[in-house]
């Protein structure tokens, strides 16, 4: 079983700044990539910004600049800074893990999400 728990979610003015964590734990052999994703009310959930276990990132056009996805492998953990926060940046903001949890099987886990939100 493996658990992904996000944290750092928040209420901020439009120009500032959160920083968010997710930390996976259980039967972990590795995990590949990580990312955030999040979702507003009405709207699908979109891809915020992903990360390998290597270090390449990948970010949405809407975030590029302004976001920073950041990992500690060792402790298997995925952070998100997010600086010069825009009211349309807020969402329920969801981490996913790409987990091993053994050599041969490979499961997607999604934490319950961190609520942002950037007020005008």
């Amino acid at each position: 079983q493996v658990q992904v728990v996000e944290s750092g979610g928040g209420l901020v003015q439009a120009g500032g700044s959160l920083r968010l964590s997710c930390a996976a734990s259980g039967t972990i052999f590795s995990i590949n990539a990580m990312g955030w994703y999040r979702q507003a009310p009405g709207k699908q959930r979109e891809l915020v910004a992903t990360i390998t276990s290597g270090g390449s990132t990948n970010y949405s056009d809407s975030v590029k600049g302004r976001f920073t996805i950041s990992r500690d492998n060792a402790k298997n953990t995925v952070y998100l800074q997010m600086n010069t926060l825009k009211p349309e940046d807020t969402a329920v903001y969801y981490c996913n893990a790409q987990v091993l949890t053994t050599l041969f099987h490979k499961y997607a886990y999604w934490g319950q999400g961190t609520q942002v939100t950037v007020s005008s």
